[in-house]
């Protein structure tokens, strides 16, 4: 009798049809439409990962941190602004819609920043009377929606931001799903009560960059010159748009990565448009720079920044200050297997399985259907987050943020984090050496760099 040999099944992937592109096929050829998906791109680029500090030991000094100062003092908006802003930190709160998170979300955020010292921005759908009342400074969006955006509220903020991209959709426009089109938020926006909304992929009285400028000063005779003017970009195109807006009259340049998040938008935008924030931060440096606005134009840098290392490699490379955004709902309990009800804590891991998903992995934030009520306008999912327990976690989140920035800049000899500069950073591979024009570590090789 012939021995049966045992045969092993073949498991080696094909890199080109791998198991994401094989279930994007299957899930393609069964819906026939584009997967819609919250938070930011699942590929692995080039990130501050790739970059290391050169701290201080014989040829240069550290700071000691508990004799000598570190100071994070920033201003935003000196160019024109008769108000700049001033904020005790350089990392602010990015543009995140009352719509996409729930008023108690809304309110916990406003009240951390304030405590902090910090900005938080209004995203698109308005400003609501929570945010605006627990947020000591307040940036206001315009959006190209216009959803919610008027005269009155725009003279109570302390700043505004012209959106013209994301950098999780840069070209493309905002979603809300119907679920999360509420009474209060379709009152807001002006739409019919739970019906998909999506806004407009550039503002509609626009056809070319001249408009950047007529809307810029409307603003600023709105706002009688009184507070700053930012421009939102995601990170394309980045020296011609930073030029643009420039040219333009910024005070302000707030410039997204692709690695920037957003409530909802197409897959195929988050992990396939757009460039990496280490190159699109390099770029607009220079950008600036050739436009002498250095120092004159605040750069506010955003797009997977989640750690007080990413901002103090932020800095050094050029930026004024960095907002973050998927950070704070995470540090709120986004993707977290429990909330606070008050009195102790709930495990929700039933919840995510429904949904298909699992703490840690989740990125539902479109449906509205929030486990921890971070992204929901369901009464019963919204309550989850309580605004004081939200806050403290968010507040923690930001001194632990800002500690590891000072304590970076101290090592580094810093007595301001401003002071941060380029030639304290060298990179860990080729790819982000490139991209961030700085050597690679333990040579002087900056890959692409003009030999003199």
């Amino acid at each position: 009798m012939d021995c049966l040999i045992a045969m092993k099944i073949d498991h080696e992937e094909n890199s080109l049809y791998n198991q994401q592109i094989l279930q994007y096929i299957h899930r393609a050829a069964e819906k026939g439409l584009y997967d819609i998906r919250g938070l930011g791109a699942k590929r692995k680029v080039p990130s501050f990962d790739d970059l290391v500090f050169l701290t201080a030991s014989s040829s240069r000094y550290p700071l000691e941190g508990y004799r000598e100062k570190c100071l994070t003092q920033t201003l935003l908006g000196t160019r024109h602004a008769k108000k700049p802003v001033s904020l005790k930190i350089p990392i602010t709160i990015a543009g995140m819609s009352f719509g996409s998170l729930s008023a108690n979300v809304k309110e916990a955020i406003g009240r951390a920043a304030t405590k902090i010292g910090t900005s938080t921005t209004t995203g698109d759908g308005g400003m609501t009377p929570e945010e605006r009342a627990s947020s000591k400074t307040l940036v206001y969006q315009c959006l190209p929606s216009r959803y919610g955006f008027n005269p009155d509220d725009m003279r109570q903020a302390d700043a505004i931001e012209i959106v013209l991209g994301q950098g999780a959709k840069p070209g493309g426009g905002g979603m809300l799903l119907g679920l999360k089109v509420s009474p209060r938020v379709a009152k807001m926006r002006t739409l019919p009560e739970g019906i998909d909304q999506r806004s407009a992929c550039r503002h509609p009285d626009w056809v070319g960059p001249d408009d950047l400028t007529i809307k810029i000063n409307e603003l600023r005779e709105i706002t009688d010159w009184q507070i700053p003017i930012y421009v939102k970009l995601g990170a394309t195109r980045v020296t011609d748009d930073v030029k643009l807006a420039v040219k333009a009259g910024a005070d302000v340049i707030v410039l997204d990565g692709m690695q920037g998040g957003t409530a909802a938008t197409q897959q195929v935008f988050i992990e396939h448009a757009g460039i990496p924030t280490l190159p699109a931060l390099r770029q607009a440096i220079e950008a600036l720079d050739e436009m002498n606005v250095l120092g004159e134009v605040q750069l506010i840098i955003s797009g997977g920044i989640r750690t007080g290392a990413d901002v103090a490699k932020a800095l050094a490379m050029g930026a004024d200050a960095v907002s973050i955004g998927q950070a704070v709902l995470m540090a709120l309990g986004c993707n977290s297997e429990f909330y606070f009800d008050g009195q102790q804590t709930i495990n929700v891991e039933e919840e995510y399985r429904k949904l298909g998903t699992a703490p840690g992995y989740c990125h539902h934030c479109e449906t509205g259907l929030c486990p921890v009520g971070v992204t929901t306008q369901l009464p019963d999912l919204e309550k989850r987050l309580q605004p004081d327990w939200g806050e403290r976690r968010l507040r923690n989140y930001l001194q632990t943020l800002n500690m590891e920035l000072t304590t970076l800049a101290r090592a580094c000899g810093k007595s301001n984090v401003h002071h941060l500069e380029r030639e304290d950073l060298v990179a860990l591979t080729v790819e982000s050496a490139a991209m961030a024009k700085v050597p690679l570590a333990g040579t002087d090789w900056i890959p692409g760099a003009k030999e003199v």
